[in-house]
């Protein structure tokens, strides 16, 4: 994740995306590669894991698809991905230090997909955020932001607490799509992600 504290001095962290305890996160996604291929990730596929943190997603993906490129803004997170990569014996990842707005100048040629998990709430300007990705998207390629459900943060219990961001920074797919389409993506697809998430999936128009 793009930030792994809540404290808003950090220049580049986005507020309100604290990396979870790795307990609760793996009760929550006890497995990550059934995920990937509900949202359509496919072998043939070069994704980038934006906003990666601790890497629970960039794992399986390099167990899954061509390439992988998993950026993140702190070098602590992205040395835990490293070591889970490793343990796969997974080769076809590259790993990036870097500001996630900044994705078009990190990612030099158009990918398939761009995976966003848990993070696109706390993204101060997401309008700006989506032109990047459009920036770096094939034409016919996809977006994926993986978002907790508008509930109250009451309901949302994993390992008998409640978990997630505040209720009042939560997103309904409608909200996500108003600001991912400015960036000329279209919304084609919303999916339930159990427990409590859903995916919304934008495609990049093919002209």
């Amino acid at each position: 994740m793009q930030a792994i504290t809540n404290d808003t001095t950090r220049a580049g962290f986005f507020p309100a995306t604290a990396m979870p305890d790795p307990d609760w996160w793996q009760a929550l996604w006890p497995q990550p590669q059934q995920v990937l291929v509900a949202l359509g990730i496919r072998p043939d596929m070069k994704v980038v894991d934006l906003c990666c943190g601790d890497g629970l997603f960039t794992a399986p993906l390099a167990l899954l698809v061509r390439h992988v490129i998993a950026i993140d803004i702190d070098p602590n997170m992205l040395a835990v991905t490293r070591m889970k990569i490793a343990a796969t014996g997974a080769t076809n990842c590259d790993l990036i230090e870097g500001d996630a707005y900044a994705v078009a100048q990190l990612v030099r040629r158009p990918v398939d997909f761009v995976l966003m998990a848990n993070t696109f709430h706390g993204v101060p300007d997401k309008a700006r955020f989506a032109r990047g990705v459009a920036a770096i998207l094939k034409p016919g390629g996809r977006f994926a932001v993986i978002n907790w459900h508008l509930r109250r943060r009451e309901e949302t219990t994993v390992l008998g607490k409640p978990r997630g961001p505040k209720t009042e920074i939560r997103m309904k797919p409608s909200d996500v799509a108003a600001e991912v389409e400015t960036a000329n993506l279209t919304l084609v697809d919303v999916i339930e992600l159990p427990p409590y998430h859903y995916g919304a999936i934008f495609e990049n128009p093919v002209h």
